[in-house]
């Protein structure tokens, strides 16, 4: 199946992308490639294969949250923008 120009500048369209004249054909390249590799990909054989969610049976990985001391406070705070009472200052955040 191919896509049309038309199809493209509706697609873009929907998308609320301003195509230039001379990106158009190159756009109607690239989604023609993406559309035959996902036909290849939907056409691959998963009958009698288990189904998985994940790669591993790890999840939920969390490390321990613990406190660490810097030796050296002036030096880590000097990478700060500004800094205040000891601490990185940094904008509100509402």
């Amino acid at each position: 199946m191919q896509v049309s120009r038309e199809e493209l500048l509706h697609i873009a369209n929907l998308a609320s992308l301003k195509l230039k004249e001379e990106e158009i054909d190159n756009y109607l390249l690239n989604l023609q490639d993406i559309l035959n590799f996902a036909n290849i990909v939907s056409k691959a054989p998963v009958e009698n294969l288990p189904e998985t969610i994940g790669a591993n049976d790890k999840y939920n990985v969390f490390r321990k949250d613990e406190i660490k001391v810097f030796e050296n406070n002036e030096l880590l705070l000097s990478n700060a923008p500004e800094a205040e009472r000891n601490m990185f200052k940094i904008p509100k955040v509402l």
